[in-house]
This record gives C-alpha cells, sequence and structure tokens, in this order.
C-alpha cells in the first residue's frame, strides 16, 4: 500500500521559493516525490540554491523570476504553465511582502503593492491554475496565511488586510470549487525567523514579549511548515478544504 502522503508524479508551482518558508515548501513537496517549478521575484534560472537540493532529492525543478508586483508579470507566467506538457497537480501560493508604518502615516502606494503581491495577484495566477484542475477534476491549492488573517497587527495595516483576505479568498473558492475535486486551504505561519521578521527579532523587547507567548518556547523555523504542505498537497487531506491551519508553537490557543 502507498502512503497517502506520497506525492511522486505530480508537479507542483511554489512561489516565494528562493528562501525561507517558500524554500522549505519546495524542498518538503521534493522529498515526498513532487517535481517543482519555483517561482520568485529575482530566481536565477539556473543554479539556485531551491534547484541544487530539489535536484539532490531526486525531482525535476524548473526555475520562473515573476515579480508579484506587476500584474502583466503574474499573467504571462500563466501563460507559460497553460503551454506545459503536463498538468499543474500543486499550487502553493506563497509569494509575499511586507511593509511597516504606523496606519496614520502608511504611504498609500505601500498599501496598494503589499495587496497586489499578497492577494490579488495570488487570485490571478490562481483562477487560470484553477480552470485546469477543474477541467481535470483534481487539484490541491494552497496558500500562505498568517497569524494576521486572525489578528491585527501592529503598523503593518496593507499585510494585515492582505493575510486577512487570503482566509476569506480560502473559504470561497473552497466553496466552489471542492465539489469539482479541487481543495483549497491555507496555512498560517506563526512568528517565523525569516527576513520578513528580521525587525521583530532584531527588537530585543519585542522579541522577548512574543516568545514568552508561544507555549513551543522558540521562534518557529522555515522547515516547520514542510510537514503541513505536504499535508494539505497529498491524498491524506482530500476530504480537508476552505481551512487556514495554524503553525504557530501554540500561539493562537494561548
Amino acid at each position: 500500500m502507498s502512503s497517502p502522503f506520497d506525492l511522486t508524479g505530480t508537479l507542483a508551482v511554489v512561489s516565494g521559493a528562493k528562501r525561507g518558508i517558500g524554500f522549505a515548501m519546495a524542498e518538503a513537496l521534493a522529498a515526498a516525490g513532487a517535481d517543482i517549478i519555483g517561482v520568485s521575484a529575482t530566481l536565477e534560472p539556473h543554479g539556485s540554491a531551491i534547484e541544487k537540493r530539489v535536484t539532490e532529492l531526486g525531482p525535476s525543478f524548473t526555475g520562473f523570476a515573476v515579480d508579484y508586483a506587476d500584474r502583466a508579470a503574474v499573467l504571462a507566467f500563466a501563460d507559460e504553465l497553460d503551454a506545459l506538457d503536463r498538468p499543474i497537480d500543486i499550487l502553493v501560493n506563497n509569494a509575499g511582502t511586507i511593509e511597516r508604518a504606523p496606519a496614520a502615516e502608511h504611504p498609500l502606494e505601500l498599501f496598494d503593492r503589499v495587496l497586489e503581491i499578497n492577494l490579488s495577484s495570488q487570485f490571478a495566477l490562481t483562477q487560470r491554475v484553477a480552470r485546469g484542475m477543474l477541467e481535470r477534476g483534481r487539484g490541491k491549492i494552497i496558500f500562505t496565511a498568517s497569524l494576521l488573517s486572525f489578528q491585527g497587527g501592529i503598523n503593518v495595516p496593507g499585510y494585515t488586510a492582505a493575510k486577512s483576505g487570503i482566509a476569506g479568498l480560502t473559504k470561497a473558492l473552497a466553496n466552489e470549487w471542492t465539489s469539482r475535486g479541487v481543495t483549497v486551504n491555507a496555512i498560517a505561519p506563526g512568528y517565523i525567523a525569516t527576513d520578513n521578521t528580521q525587525a521583530l527579532q532584531d527588537d530585543p523587547d519585542r522579541s522577548r514579549a512574543l516568545l514568552e507567548r508561544i507555549p513551543a518556547g522558540r521562534w518557529g523555523q522555515a522547515s516547520d511548515l514542510g510537514g503541513a504542505t505536504v499535508f494539505l498537497a497529498s491524498p491524506a487531506a482530500d476530504y480537508v478544504s476552505g481551512i487556514t491551519l495554524p503553525v504557530d508553537g501554540g500561539w493562537l490557543g494561548r
């Protein structure tokens, strides 16, 4: 009997795959057997660290440099995916950015940019990829949400708005597509030690306050997201759709 977590023979698109959480998600999917299409704004066409890691594990890797702040570039990437000679089985929407400034002074252009990268372009690509999945009657879509899909945060109004939108979008798409064989879920990372949280890690008072509230007692690592990603991408989660799964060291239960 094969493992319900075996992804051998599948093809996964992972955005934001150059580093951090996206790297860890792509690595975990490859370890489960999935071939990977990695996407990041500055991803090298050949020789990237994520390409080396995926191919070490055995699956194939193809890289694309796509700026999610550029809607035309995202739609052009969707055209390239449509032209592939094999279907997309798994779409992991992890591309993202964050801008920090008090709400009263938050530049509108930064607010708009964060929403474009973290929400609007995510939907634009998902819509296109999902059409093929719906025609075939199968597919797995995973978004990266956030603790700020549940909470308000401080000095990150655009990020909170976008990640709250991702949680709602996950439910809306699941309502329409699950009956047609396409599950849609999200993962909400807790406080993970990545570039996006560097400002918090570097603030001794804030970092201490965060660690005091996290039951696990530590910052999360990007690798902590791997198991949840493989689960939601696998046959083991065929009856799971429309959820936002926290991977947060117990933060939301506190």
